[in-house]
């Protein structure tokens, strides 16, 4: 009975971690596309260094305050033993910096709607998730296939009709190494910590986090001191100009709740069912906390609101949260982590 009940709120534990992700989405990636928004002077690539580095103190803070640094592997540096992350979840953390750095920037493009550059990428995951799956040999159950079909069909519908269509080469650039990243990381968690184990889930976790956000810093730092190109110089802006601009309190708060997306949605895809099951659920947060930010940008700024294409999308990702979330709620779904017979 104990272990049923166990069972029961671990099962249940993921809906707490979407809501957590769901709200610092929406204020995140409305002050992202507000605050880099036509005459702002800002670019994605200046508000970076400033973000990041809050998001790192974020994160650290958020470890230390659940005291969940002894998960972490140690290591030694001359007679002290420290914090170390393992090779492979350094490897996922420079994968979630990635992230991390490419989703703020999708929201800076000029011309492309919070909704229509969110859909690219987060279908493109949706998409991913099974094939992850298949390759990692986990169990894609009937409802989580369900589901999936649901949330493309979402993302096709949305991005068919009434969205506002620009997407430049660098938008193009900035979406194909999200999914690179994200293809690689979900293989790290599938084969390294996707089980039912919490102690293996919070290691990794904090191991993946040692690494992200200070990864993403120590690269716009040197690329600031470099200073070659437009770009360079526009990240060395970030550092120094923008650190004293009237904009530094919204961009601490956009770096803020960016972490906050970070925690829950790591959380989310740490859970040990399989990725065609989480991933619908990381995804479907964020696409319904999009919309939310495209209303909220329409009455805060005057942005043309979400079209009836991406509600009717929305709706559709709602069905499938439903249909994930029925076994759980009805108290008949158990946590099967093990990879499927060969």
């Amino acid at each position: 009975m104990k272990r049923l009940s166990q069972l029961r709120l671990e099962d249940l534990s993921i809906w707490a971690w979407a809501f957590g992700y769901f709200a610092c989405y929406v204020p995140y990636s409305a002050l992202t596309k507000t605050v880099t928004g036509p005459g702002s002077g800002l670019s994605g690539l200046a508000i970076l260094p400033i973000t990041t580095a809050v998001s790192m103190v974020g994160s650290f803070a958020f470890i230390t305050a659940l005291g969940w640094w002894k998960s972490a592997g140690r290591g030694t540096i001359g007679r002290r033993s420290l914090p170390m992350p393992g090779r492979w979840t350094f490897l996922s953390g420079l994968c979630s910096a990635a992230i991390i750095g490419t989703t703020t920037l999708a929201y800076t493009f000029e011309g492309t709607s919070i909704v229509f550059m969110m859909l690219w990428m987060r279908g493109g995951v949706l998409v991913l998730a099974p094939i992850v799956d298949l390759i990692s040999r986990r169990k894609v159950r009937r409802t989580a296939w369900g589901a999936l079909a649901l949330s493309l069909a979402a993302v096709l519908l949305a991005t068919a009709g009434g969205v506002e269509l620009k997407l430049s080469g660098w938008a193009m650039v900035d979406i194909a190494v999200y999914l690179l990243a994200y293809f690689i990381r979900l293989q790290f968690m599938s084969r390294m910590s996707k089980s039912p184990d919490p102690e293996s889930r919070r290691r990794y976790f904090v191991e993946e986090q040692m690494v992200a956000t200070p990864a993403i810093v120590l690269v716009l730092g040197l690329l600031a001191v470099w200073g070659q190109g437009e770009g360079m110089l526009e990240v060395r802006h970030g550092f120094t100009d923008v650190m004293f601009s009237d904009a530094v309190g919204w961009l601490l708060l956009i770096g803020l709740f960016s972490q906050g997306t970070g925690v829950f949605g790591a959380l989310i895809l740490l859970d040990p069912r399989e990725n065609s099951f989480s991933v619908p659920v990381n995804r479907a947060s964020s696409v319904v906390a999009g919309v939310l930010a495209g209303y909220g940008l329409y009455v805060f700024s005057g942005a043309p609101p979400p079209g009836a294409a991406e509600l009717l999308g929305a709706g559709l990702v709602i069905a499938a949260v439903l249909l994930l979330s029925a076994p759980s709620l009805l108290g008949r779904r158990s946590v099967d982590a093990s990879p499927s017979p060969q």
